[in-house]
């Protein structure tokens, strides 16, 4: 499996560079044979190349098996014709990633303020509100007046039925409950719309219970009771929000998991921002990459067929939970080591 990684800004270097000693040791114990191929993107890549993303690093990741993208400085980057392209809206939609997959769960030893639970949430991720990836050229923001702004939102059926069906497949490998998320009492058209496409799927899905909430009920729904829910489906923006809060439930965003997949590419990603504020300190967690990274190796197991990728990525899904059950972890999620002595830490419970 060949997997380009790019470090991103911030504290990127320091996560994935966890990350690459994670996945060094998974691929020797499990005899992976893993070939990563290492590159830039955001800052440096602007400073070097003159644009925070290239073609030709396009190429390269078109060529791989996946993509390990670190932080980026997002809200640094604001004038494309300057080449400050924001890496992760790039390569989401020039490789048409889909489907953004992001796991929650409570784990031993770290305080929530919920009880115990294990959901996903699958969000759509090409479409929706997001006013760079919805039009053909430019953005759909459009300032009408000084005093007056409108964003358009598309919705394609689809752009509805593909995630709807990769939540489906999700389900069935779980509990068997999917719950839809919309707000379909006031976007009539368009989530009702994502609404009856995901009613359509759910057809070839007899065995997966299905039932619905409007996203602000929700989110009352998903912090007073997050047990309740398995496997949550829902548009772009909705999905963006809904996966923080649940991540942030588990105890941290620093535990948040998160894999953009389309049919042909995946691309692992932290679910946290660059945290520049923090950079360079060896405090950040990198659980959030490392989870993302054993994602991206589940995902070509199933691509593949090939049962040691599924497995090295249990092992090190096993691994962090035991990190943090023993406190060896950062401070964040009730640990004191710093970001490196965490990761030898999840590198010695792997061999």
């Amino acid at each position: 499996m060949k997997i380009v990684v790019l470090p991103g800004d911030g504290i990127g270097p320091e996560t994935m560079a966890v990350t690459v000693d994670v996945l060094q040791a998974a691929s020797k114990r499990f005899n992976l044979g893993l070939e990563l191929m290492h590159d830039i993107a955001g800052h440096a890549s602007l400073q070097q190349h003159g644009a925070t993303v290239t073609p030709a690093l396009l190429e390269k990741v078109k060529n791989a098996d996946g993509l390990m993208l670190g932080p980026m400085a997002t809200y640094d980057f604001k004038d494309e014709a300057k080449g400050e392209i924001n890496p992760s809206k790039f390569f989401r939609k020039s490789l048409d990633l889909f489907a953004n997959i992001r796991p929650a769960r409570t784990y031993p030893g770290v305080k929530t303020i919920t009880s115990a639970f294990d959901l996903v949430v699958v969000r759509e991720n090409t479409e929706g509100f997001y006013a760079d990836r919805n039009v053909e050229s430019g953005n759909s923001e459009i300032l009408v007046t000084p005093d007056v702004a409108i964003s358009l939102r598309r919705i394609t059926r689809e752009c509805c039925e593909r995630i709807a069906r990769s939540a489906f497949e999700l389900a069935m490998q779980r509990k068997r409950h999917l719950t839809l998320v919309h707000k379909h009492n006031v976007l009539k058209v368009t989530d009702g719309m994502f609404l009856d496409a995901c009613h359509r799927v759910a057809k070839d899905f007899p065995e997966v219970t299905v039932d619905d909430f409007i996203v602000d009920a929700m989110m009352a729904h998903v912090v007073r009771a997050p047990a309740r829910f398995d496997v949550i489906v829902t548009t772009n923006m909705f999905g963006d929000i809904l996966s923080d809060l649940t991540a942030e439930l588990s105890g941290s965003l620093g535990l948040g998991g998160s894999l953009n997949a389309g049919l042909n590419n995946a691309m692992g990603q932290a679910a946290h921002g660059s945290a520049p504020d923090i950079a360079g300190q060896d405090i950040a967690n990198p659980f959030s990459l490392v989870l993302s990274a054993s994602m991206l190796l589940s995902w070509h197991a199933q691509r593949s067929g090939n049962a040691a990728y599924l497995q090295a990525a249990q092992a090190i899904d096993q691994a962090v939970e035991d990190c943090i059950a023993n406190g060896e972890c950062t401070r964040d999620v009730g640990g004191k080591l710093g970001t490196h002595a965490t990761g030898q830490a999840v590198v010695k419970r792997l061999g």
